[in-house]
């Protein structure tokens, strides 16, 4: 990939990430999200399990994997969607900072060590 089309692309991804990076300086952001979001929404234990074809104990078991960090994308997913939501998911810098400031930081870095 060219310097232009990369620094487009950064561009780009930091205007489409800007609202993750807001929910990734709040501590532990997403986790619960599964319990949370059924809770909040009303849906019955009893509909997601028959929508999945699980049993309680599984749902209960993946809300928990969630929690811990353990759960796949794929179950994320299904259970997202049993809902009737949608599983959205972001990579954003861990300092807060944007895209385009990590790569000027990287370019910077690069610069100096060749000197």
């Amino acid at each position: 990939m060219r310097n232009e089309d990369r620094a487009a692309a950064r561009k780009r991804l930091d205007e489409e990430l800007w609202h993750y990076r807001l929910a990734a300086k709040r501590r532990n952001c997403t986790q619960g999200l599964l319990r949370s979001v059924r809770q909040a929404l009303g849906v019955p234990v009893s509909e997601v399990t028959e929508t999945l074809k699980i049993n309680r104990s599984v749902l209960f078991g993946l809300e928990q994997s969630e929690e811990r960090g353990t759960i796949s994308l794929n179950s994320m997913e299904r259970v997202a969607a049993a809902m009737g939501c949608k599983l959205v998911y972001a990579l954003v810098p861990l300092d807060g900072k944007t895209l385009e400031e990590m790569g000027e930081a990287r370019r910077w870095k690069k610069r100096t060590q060749a000197n």
